[in-house]
């Protein structure tokens, strides 16, 4: 299969075809290309545009095309379709997409869109989605999936399951309830085709299996199917019930939206925001932590100031102010990344303290390391060893303290419920920026003894 490119050509093609209104060249064209790519294709049209290629095509293979597109395209292109013709697209969504749908859809119209849907069971389990809250399990769940009650023999089930089957695009397990519709197993495949149609379904069953809660955060369940190695994992309710099941492509959209956040607060951007998005918005995301640095710079600035004394009396303090405060920064956005990855992951062991000991020693010795390294360079250069000594052990003392800061912070924020990823950012640099310069200053003076 050649893999698809998206050229200015095709693009310019496909408008001149619109504009013409040659539809069955249209159709020609786009029938055989994947509806991930034309969502790529429709990204690059105007809004009349593609809303003309999503009435065209049909709703089986543009049905998908909507969760593929970004959502301030896909918003204009629902607000030029009528209720009829939203409620066709829904039909041929699963119901965990669709409820995403009908969850951007303005209020006075879910209610008509919602009683347009041919299939009244699948409407029903869209309604039913959407009391959950989007950042739980409940939200991100599909009501489609294959299960079986206990008490049926292996005739009754494999009917059962061909039935059932119908409206599911991928089966990845056969789950096991009791009379009550309370989740008590799976069922292998191979031991269902190696059994007698009369053995009743309880007398084979595996009564191990992974679940979560309906009001499981998102990140937790991605967790355990990342941990598990699993395709699908079924939700349960309050009191056990089998309400739906989680697979692996939303699982992975929730990775990605969670590492584009963790990114973005990383780079000071306290909002989701896309290169796309408004100037305005843009700069309400970013201004905050630009103001955040603006005011660590003026305190790094008042902290230089209160050293002027020294500064007059050896000069070269102030030529490795820089070179101190990009350390301190470097070494704390290091260890709190570290920290980040391993809260992220669940792959920290042992007590915090341990932690901690274990950061400080790793940035005593790279301290050590990159301070003989700067005395050498110093003396060297300036000849002064009593003010290249100054200079180095100011540089061992701010990449210890930045270390602890860069481990403890990311560390105290996570126990607070924060999200920890900001400590790797503005956060972080600033703060070790303040701290490394007053540091610097505050030994280099008691060395020089002035």
């Amino acid at each position: 299969m050649t893999p698809f490119k998206l050229t200015e050509e095709l693009i310019a093609e496909i408008e001149q075809l619109i504009e013409s209104k040659n539809n069955t060249a249209l159709q020609s064209l786009l029938h055989e290309v994947h509806y991930a790519d034309v969502a790529e294709i429709i990204d690059e049209l105007n809004e009349d545009e593609a809303t003309y290629l999503i009435k065209l095509l049909d709703s089986d293979k543009t049905s998908d095309v909507l969760t593929e597109l970004d959502e301030d395209v896909r918003e204009a292109i629902l607000n030029n379709l009528s209720a009829k013709e939203i409620a066709e697209e829904l039909d041929e969504l699963d119901t965990d997409d669709a409820a995403d749908i009908v969850a951007e859809l303005p209020k006075e119209i879910v209610q008509e869109v919602i009683s347009e849907i041919e299939d009244k069971e699948h409407a029903k389990d869209i309604v039913d989605l959407l009391r959950y809250n989007e950042n739980s399990a409940g939200g991100l769940m599909a009501k489609e999936l294959v299960k079986v009650n206990a008490n049926w023999n292996v005739l009754t089930c494999v009917k059962e399951m061909r039935a059932q089957a119908e409206n599911v695009t991928r089966v990845h397990s056969i789950y096991v309830v009791d009379d009550d519709d309370k989740l008590i197993g799976r069922l292998s495949l191979k031991d269902l085709l190696t059994t007698s149609t009369t053995s009743p379904i309880r007398n084979i069953y595996i009564p191990k299996v992974d679940s979560v809660h309906v009001n499981e955060n998102p990140e937790e369940v991605a967790k355990i199917m990342s941990k598990y190695d699993l395709e699908a994992i079924p939700v349960v309710d309050e009191i056990g019930r089998l309400v739906g099941r989680i697979t692996i492509d939303d699982i992975v959209d929730v990775i990605k939206e969670e590492a584009e956040k963790d990114y973005q607060l990383a780079a000071g951007i306290s909002q989701d925001v896309e290169a796309d998005d408004s100037i305005w918005e843009l700069t309400r995301a970013r201004l905050p932590w630009l103001i955040l640095g603006l005011f660590g710079g003026a305190g790094a600035a008042v902290i230089m100031s209160r050293f002027e004394d020294l500064f007059s009396q050896h000069a070269v303090l102030f030529l490795f102010t820089p070179l101190i405060a990009a350390m301190a920064g470097n070494v704390g956005v290091q260890s709190s990344a570290i920290i980040v990855q391993g809260l992220a992951n669940n792959d920290l062991k042992g007590s915090i303290s341990n932690r901690l000991i274990k950061e400080i020693l790793l940035a005593l010795l790279n301290g050590v390391i990159l301070a003989a390294i700067l005395l050498l360079f110093t003396w060297a250069w300036k000849g002064d060893f009593t003010t290249s000594l100054a200079i180095s052990v100011s540089l061992i003392s701010v990449i210890v303290v930045a270390g602890f800061i860069g481990t403890f912070t990311p560390l105290f924020l996570d126990k607070r419920g924060i999200d920890p990823a900001i400590a790797t950012g503005p956060f972080i640099t600033t703060s070790n920026d303040i701290f490394g310069i007053l540091i610097y200053f505050y030994i280099a003076k008691l060395i020089l003894g002035i």
